[in-house]
């Protein structure tokens, strides 16, 4: 079945350690994340020619949602929480947190290693949640760095 789908671009500052990792990323570091996100919805087609329906009435006719919907959803569910924030393990030494929290307004201790394909999980989940029933989250890709990214898909 035809698919119409959109992507919306976020871009966010944030710090992270991994917990008990050997390599360099045992150590607290920063990544300018870039975060594209991609929804979707089936497209019915009114002719042969796949042109689209549409009702004069409904202002959003053509639209599969409003980008400034989903930016409020993305911003509501990732971005107000984590750009510049630092990102931990919630099993780091919890004396270090409360030290943190004390001196730091954003410290976000999540239930699992903040990997790039971790946080890809836990985005599909909280977008989820939040996008309306006729909207399905297809695609997610977060970029580390330039050059390294995280891909989550629903088939």
């Amino acid at each position: 079945m035809p698919q119409l789908s959109i992507t919306k671009v976020f871009t966010y500052e944030a710090a992270h350690a991994l917990l008990g990792y050997d390599g360099l990323c045992a150590n607290l570091h920063g990544h300018s994340y870039r975060l594209e996100v991609t929804v979707c919805k089936p497209a019915l087609p009114a002719s042969p020619g796949f042109v689209l329906k549409s009702e004069a009435a409904d202002p959003k006719t053509g639209m599969l949602m409003d980008f400034s919907d989903l930016k409020r959803i993305v911003h509501q569910a990732i971005i107000e929480p984590l750009d510049h924030a630092l990102i931990l393990n919630r099993d780091t030494d919890p004396v270090l947190i409360g030290h943190l929290r004390k001196n730091y307004r954003k410290v976000a201790c999540m239930p699992f290693q903040p990997t790039s394909e971790n946080m890809v999980l836990d985005f599909a989940r909280r977008l989820s949640e939040l996008l309306p029933p006729d909207i399905r989250l297809k695609k997610i890709r977060l970029y580390e760095t330039a050059t390294s990214f995280t891909d989550w898909e629903n088939d």
